[in-house]
């Protein structure tokens, strides 16, 4: 299947990052152009997607690709800390545009709980920044494979970030930290890191959204958990 990217930072080295799962666990990696954003790769047949699953069986998959995706990695992806560095930047203006959709001590606490996190991760790795139901694939090689990487290196416990807030997989306080829960117990991660990774990636994320009422919700929720 032949895919063209729209250039933008979060899609730089997808290719770099398919290339180095090779297939293990994400769709393999066929052909790139010399400046990447034009790469061919496996298609996934039947290529259901996993938010079509019952909710327990999704996070069941999710749970299991995530140890697969995590390799230990530097160049040329991009760092979670200078990725939070842009989010810094943009959030306040982004919050004002969108009529402050969160009150302003929460959003004040989330830019403080994400420079805190930025400079005191652990181990890198290879993230799958967007790993959630709908780019996760049903398939003939594997039963389930995941697309559209928007690679980053940081540390584990942000990657829990999109699972937490997808809100396929149930929106309501229980299912979100039920959610945080079990990711974050199975996976052996930390969970207050991985609580407030999951808090700073929505509030980034939730200006363009069009759920951007949800996403809110789940901020308020994973406040308290």
């Amino acid at each position: 299947m032949l895919k063209l990217i729209f250039p933008h930072r979060e899609a730089e080295h997808e290719a770099d990052a398919l290339a180095l799962w090779d297939g293990n666990g994400a769709v393999r990696l066929l052909a790139v152009d010399d400046d990447g954003w034009a790469i061919v790769m496996e298609r996934c047949e039947p290529g259901e997607l996993l938010a079509h699953s019952d909710p327990e069986t999704a996070l069941d998959v999710l749970v299991a690709l995530l140890p697969r995706l995590w390799r230990t990695v530097a160049e040329p992806f991009h760092a979670l800390a200078d990725e939070v560095a842009v989010w810094l930047e943009e959030i306040p203006a982004a919050w004002e545009i969108a009529e402050q959709p969160i009150d302003r001590a929460l959003l004040d606490e989330t830019m403080e709980a994400l420079q805190a996190l930025s400079s005191s991760q652990g181990e890198q790795v290879l993230l799958h920044q967007d790993l959630h139901t709908d780019n996760v694939l049903a398939a003939e090689r594997e039963p389930w494979l995941a697309i559209d990487p928007k690679p980053l290196r940081g540390e584990r416990e942000f990657s829990v970030a999109p699972i937490v807030r997808d809100y396929v997989l149930g929106h309501s306080q229980r299912d979100v930290v039920r959610r945080l829960d079990r990711l974050t117990s199975e996976l052996a991660l930390d969970r207050d890191r991985a609580r407030w990774w999951a808090i700073g990636q929505t509030v980034a994320w939730m200006f363009e959204s069009s759920h951007m009422h949800m996403h809110a919700e789940t901020v308020e929720w994973l406040r308290v958990a």
